[in-house]
């Protein structure tokens, strides 16, 4: 497992089936768009953000980037995964990983053009938080408009963020982690169990955390790459496309 580097900021974590360039070309143009407005905005060196694309077995479309520090990865898939989730892939790609902070973009989602400069304040305090919680627009996906879901008025600041760390109500798209917290204290990306190991994971990630903030910054789009690659629908895009026609 290679060391953090002290000149990569930001890890982005993406595990790729295969079947979806044009998606997997929209996610990583959504990098690029944050790490130019980040630029832009607040200074940040375009290479101070690492993008690592990991392919389940088969070798996919390779999309050209101006993303200095993207890198793309086939990866065998181990004896006893729960093949179509990815979490061998993220397992692997996080500790690959350089950045200080990792981020987890599958290849439909998309990062907004914000979602760097609304973890950047944050980690530039003297005691960084470990775990960042923005909301994802799931609004293509879902009737639910964001994840996780504004939390009750009366809740503290601790009361909130348990309430987002739930089953149902959060997302890997929405977590910034530190790697230290990711890949040394929290083992990894376990594969516990197929769909319910996004929850579960992120669940022993917040235990661990030294210092978890909630953003209402809307740092994601779920499923936003729906549609573009009509052979690359996962189960659930497929009914939401015959429930659209």
């Amino acid at each position: 497992m290679p060391p953090a580097s002290p000149d990569i900021l930001f890890t982005i974590i993406t595990p790729s089936t295969g079947t979806r360039p044009r998606a997997l070309a929209q996610a990583i143009g959504s990098v690029e768009a944050a790490a130019e407005h980040a630029r832009a905005t607040q200074g940040l060196d375009p290479a101070q953000v690492e993008m690592l694309v990991g392919f389940d077995v088969v070798d996919g479309a390779r999309p050209a980037s101006a993303l200095a520090n993207l890198r793309f990865f086939v990866l065998p898939r181990p004896e006893g995964a729960t093949c179509g989730f990815g979490n061998h892939i993220r397992d692997a790609l996080m500790r690959a990983a350089r950045g200080r902070y990792l981020l987890l973009l599958d290849d439909d989602n998309a990062l907004t053009g914000n979602a760097l400069t609304s973890y950047l304040p944050h980690l530039e305090a003297n005691e960084a938080p470990e775990m960042l919680i923005g909301r994802v627009d799931t609004s293509r996906a879902f009737a639910v408009p964001f994840l996780p879901r504004p939390a009750p008025e009366d809740l503290d600041v601790d009361a909130a963020v348990a309430d987002a760390v739930r089953q149902g109500n959060i997302d890997p798209l929405c977590l910034c982690l530190a790697r230290e917290l990711a890949v040394v204290r929290g083992r990894g990306w376990a594969d516990e169990g197929g769909y319910e190991s996004d929850f579960l994971n992120i669940r022993r990630y917040h235990r661990r955390a030294r210092g978890v903030v909630l953003l209402n910054e809307v740092v994601g789009v779920y499923d936003a790459g729906r549609g573009l690659d009509p052979d690359g629908l996962n189960a659930r895009q497929k009914r939401a496309e015959q429930t659209d026609t």
